[in-house]
């Protein structure tokens, strides 16, 4: 039997290693950080960019559920989603793994995770990156 394909949502977003990260810049120039990656820093137009992992932790700072599904989406709901803050100082719009936003609270510590989004026509596995509350 062999086995299922597997291909991200796009490309360059992430790692699926065994602590995936999510693949952000920073700015040699004023030393913001950014995600998704840019070639020009956001923040003050320099072109000194470097791409870098972002941390794999962070804190959350938003939160709700998606208990309906969206134009085109093929997944699962519920769901959640919010925005996690990073160590780097950005905060990124994700898929959270808990859908019940009663079980979230404001500051919890959250870990960047690999799930599965849909399966497509071709029989490929679509995986993105969501952040699970810390287990630890």
């Amino acid at each position: 039997m062999s086995a299922v394909p597997v291909d991200a949502v796009h490309e360059g977003l992430f790692t699926t290693g065994a602590t995936p990260h999510l693949l952000g810049s920073r700015c040699g120039a004023c030393g913001a950080h950014d995600f998704p990656a840019h070639d020009t820093c956001p923040y003050c137009s320099s072109e000194d960019v470097t791409g870098v992992a972002l941390s794999s932790t962070g804190r959350l700072w938003a939160w709700t559920a998606v208990t309906s599904a969206p134009p085109g989406y093929r997944g699962e709901v519920p769901y959640g989603f919010g925005v996690v803050e990073l160590p780097e100082g950005i905060r990124v719009v994700t898929r959270l793994t808990e859908p019940d936003p009663a079980r979230l609270a404001s500051g919890q510590l959250m870990t960047c995770v690999v799930v599965t989004l849909h399966t497509d026509d071709d029989g490929r596995r679509i995986v993105t990156y969501a952040f699970a509350p810390d287990a630890s």
